[in-house]
This record gives C-alpha cells, sequence and structure tokens, in this order.
C-alpha cells in the first residue's frame, strides 16, 4: 500500500505545482507585458520488481509563452508598446541587463528613467536620464525628444534613444523577476523595432482559460487525495485481516 500512496502523493504533488503557476498566472493577468509561465507534467511508468502496472506523475520543463498581447492607447506620453517582436532592454536588480515588454514608463525623483516595476530603463549608453522638460515624446524608433523646461516647442531636442533588441524567443529564459534573459548570459545586440507611442500592451494571459485549467486541476488534486485515501483504508483492513488470521 505505501507504494500506492506514492504514486498517489506524487499526483496530488504535481497538480498543486501547475496550481501554483496558473495561480501567478492570474494574478498577473493585468501586468503590462507580462509573460504567462508554463509548467507541463506527465506520466512515468514505475520501474521495479512485478508487472509494469504503476505510473507516477513528474515534472517536464516550463517555460514561457512567447505570444504577444493586445495593444491599448493610454494616451500617456511615456507609455509604449512594442509593435510585433522586440523587447526594452531594462537593469535588472543584479545590475545585469534584462529584457520586458512592460512599458509603462515613468520618472523618478532623480529623472531616471524607470519602469513600472523600478527598473531603470536602458539606453544606447547605458540607464536614461532626462533633464527637466515641458514636454516629452517617445518616438516609433525609440528615440525619447524633449522640450526644455521654459522654451517653446521650437526648441525640441532629441535627449536619449532606448534600447531596443529582437534576440529569438528560444534564446530566452525567463527568471523569477519576471524579467528575459539570454541563456548564454551575453546582452543581445541593438534592432529595428517599432514602438507604438502612447500605448500599453496587455498581458498574455487567457483568464478564460486558466480559469477552467484551475477548475480543471482541483479536480485532479481532489483525485489524488481520494487514492491516498483510499490506500490508506485498503491498509488498514489488511492489517486487521492479518490480526484475525494470528
Amino acid at each position: 500500500m505505501d507504494r500506492f500512496i506514492y504514486v498517489a502523493m506524487t499526483g496530488a504533488s504535481e497538480a498543486l505545482k501547475l496550481q501554483a503557476t496558473n495561480s501567478h498566472n492570474l494574478a498577473n493577468a493585468a501586468t503590462s507585458g507580462f509573460r504567462a509561465d508554463l509548467a507541463l507534467f506527465q506520466a512515468r511508468q514505475v520501474v521495479g520488481d512485478g508487472h509494469a502496472s504503476r505510473a507516477y506523475a513528474t515534472g517536464s520543463g516550463g517555460g514561457w509563452d512567447p505570444s504577444t498581447g493586445a495593444v491599448q492607447s493610454t494616451g500617456r506620453s511615456l507609455d509604449v508598446a512594442i509593435d510585433g517582436s522586440g523587447w526594452l532592454a531594462v537593469q535588472a536588480r543584479d545590475g545585469t541587463e534584462a529584457y520586458t515588454r512592460a512599458g509603462d514608463l515613468r520618472l523618478d525623483v532623480d529623472g531616471m528613467l524607470i519602469n513600472g516595476a523600478g527598473h531603470p530603463v536602458l539606453g544606447d549608453s547605458g540607464p536614461i536620464t532626462l533633464p527637466q522638460f515641458s514636454s516629452v515624446s517617445i518616438g516609433v524608433d525609440g528615440a525619447i525628444s524633449i522640450v526644455p523646461l521654459g522654451q517653446g516647442p521650437e526648441t525640441v531636442a532629441q535627449v536619449a534613444r532606448l534600447r531596443l533588441v529582437d534576440p529569438p524567443a528560444a534564446d530566452l529564459v525567463k527568471g523569477d523577476d519576471g524579467l528575459l534573459r539570454l541563456r548564454d548570459g551575453t546582452s543581445a545586440p541593438p534592432a529595428s523595432v517599432r514602438l507604438v507611442p502612447a500605448a500599453l500592451e496587455t498581458s498574455n494571459v487567457n483568464v478564460t482559460d486558466a480559469l477552467v485549467t484551475m477548475i480543471e486541476l482541483g479536480r485532479r488534486f481532489e483525485l489524488a487525495v481520494k487514492a491516498m485515501r483510499t490506500a490508506e483504508e485498503n491498509g488498514a483492513t489488511a492489517a486487521q485481516l492479518l490480526r484475525v488470521q494470528s
């Protein structure tokens, strides 16, 4: 019966892991530029003495969903969405270069350009800091132009350019911080990426599918727990029979 319990336990354990991933995706359904996490498990035959009649559940890798979300206009001058493929380069907490589709940009108290998660946005020469301005705009090519504070519109000047890259999705891995990085740890070369100014890309999480998956995983977990309970009852019954025979 211990083998029965172990096999049922692996099913319950993997269902919980998938449920955690699915719940994380649902929690980020409204997060700009979010890429859904993927998690899979499969049945594997138990190797050992006796007939090959048992299979246990095991994780079989994961990854992230590279599909794009919808682009929604916001009218805010510092918001940008990527049109098609491509990534916005930011500086991660550990100082390394990483990539995101979240274009909800803003300025901190020192004039540094950061995204909604607080990561410094990178330009051609590192993190971007803007001088004081009366208006700002970001072009489709990533060029940032401002009208200096106290000046007229005829003094508009380009002060920086967003670092935009376009590595293949297969070369990227998603970290625990939600940012993407190249598998080999290097930096991607600059690429010609087109932006949609004053707009944001939504999360690519399909809420309906995620809710259906949540119900399905809940039922799988209940089934595995029921099997464990059955194994316990069978073990107790067998022990009782042995006591009667002795």
